[in-house]
């Protein structure tokens, strides 16, 4: 007996475990493409087909998390360099406002690993913001304002924020082994 499924799962909810999935589009009902054959249009025979591990075409991919990380540092260490370094170009107002809402952000974010993503996301980002608008606010207050003068704050509270968490991690972390006994 042959139930035709959604989506490669079946009317219960469990996945299919029989074979291909029929259904999807192009699908012209049992007299339709033939199971395992290629589709026309569709992925070489014995290739990996798109979609099957889960993930969607138009998704970003789980293993493109570090390059875009690795992207956002540099692209926030170009506007520090810029600012701190004087620089007139184009660049630096953009990479430095970036620097700006990121290092505070990142260090916010580390510290709330609990939460799920999106949870930490907000909060650090507003986190970032309270501390750049402190920054400037205490820096107008005390009639010393400059641009280089508040990215080196920001560097300085995010990096104590980031010290704080890998200082109470290592702590907890020691404290949790050395008292366990095998």
């Amino acid at each position: 007996m042959h139930i035709k499924t959604i989506n490669g799962n079946t009317p219960d909810g469990g996945r299919a475990a029989d074979g291909p999935a029929y259904g999807g589009p192009g699908d012209d009902g049992p007299g339709g493409p033939e199971p395992g054959g290629p589709e026309p249009g569709g992925p070489e025979p014995g290739g990996p087909e798109p979609g099957a591990d889960g993930r969607g075409g138009g998704r970003l991919r789980a293993d493109s998390a570090p390059v875009l990380a690795g992207a956002a540092v540099a692209v926030g260490g170009v506007g520090a360099f810029l600012a701190l370094a004087d620089i007139a170009s184009p660049l630096r107002a953009p990479c430095t406002l970036f620097f700006l809402v990121l290092a505070p952000a990142a260090a916010v974010a580390t510290a709330l690993g609990r939460l799920d993503p999106l949870s930490r996301a907000v909060v650090a980002g507003a986190a970032a913001v309270a501390v750049d608008l402190l920054v400037a606010q205490a820096m107008l207050a005390l009639h010393i304002w400059s641009a280089r003068g508040g990215v080196v704050a920001v560097t300085v509270l995010s990096g104590i924020v980031f010290l704080g968490v890998s200082v109470r991690r290592r702590h907890s972390g020691a404290r949790g082994r050395g008292s366990r006994t095998n």
